[in-house]
């Protein structure tokens, strides 16, 4: 798919999802860093079920310093793995508390030294949280942007690379968010809701060239 043809399948999806952004309630960039943890495995939706109690006493790294992996567990069970979410959150809690003064770093290397935060999530922070131009590759950009057939790659780190080249820096963000809306909405990975599908003229895989 060239360039010209990206910018039209974005702009379609655009005007279905005119308000498109991150789907996880948060207030600060930290906390979107713990709900974008918790998020792996689990739907947006229970997750910010989980968040709302949870940021009501826990909103700072320092919240967390006084709780053991066990306590956080029970907190966020319902999130799934929970245990190595809570060991994860309550590592960079300390970290970023004892290193940055309770203040997420704004780089993606940085990000990505904390424990539990992988480039997906960094990027999600940065592109969110910072306003930074990123694009967090998760299972629905990955599966609607090779299905459709604006990248194709095998993997995600490869994806990321791709869709960069492929769409203005300018539109990295918003790229990310309207791919996710998508892939919940209409580009699901079973049976994907083709015949309702605006940009399926364009669609490789409905006009079955993939």
């Amino acid at each position: 798919m060239d360039k010209k043809q990206v910018k039209k399948v974005l702009e379609i999806l655009h005007q279905n999802y005119p308000d498109a952004e991150c789907e996880l309630n948060y207030s600060t960039p930290f906390e979107l860093m713990v709900a974008t943890i918790l998020s792996a495995q689990c739907t947006d939706v229970r997750v910010n079920k989980v968040t709302a109690e949870l940021f009501k006493e826990y909103n700072k790294p320092e919240d967390y310093l006084s709780l053991s992996e066990s306590e956080l567990g029970e907190k966020i069970r319902s999130t799934g793995f929970y245990r190595n979410k809570s060991r994860h959150i309550l590592e960079s809690a300390r970290i970023l508390y004892n290193e940055y003064g309770s203040e997420l770093p704004q780089t993606r290397e940085e990000l990505m030294k904390l424990p539990g935060v992988g480039r997906k999530t960094a990027n999600v922070i940065l592109s969110n949280a910072f306003k930074k131009n990123a694009i967090a590759v998760d299972t629905h950009v990955f599966r609607v942007s090779n299905r459709i057939g604006i990248v194709n790659e095998s993997d995600v780190f490869k994806t990321e690379l791709s869709l960069m080249e492929q769409i203005d820096e300018s539109s990295w963000s918003l790229s990310h968010n309207l791919l996710v809306l998508h892939g919940r909405r209409v580009c699901k990975a079973r049976n994907p809701l083709c015949e309702e599908c605006d940009v399926k003229k364009y669609c490789l895989y409905y006009n079955g060239t993939v």
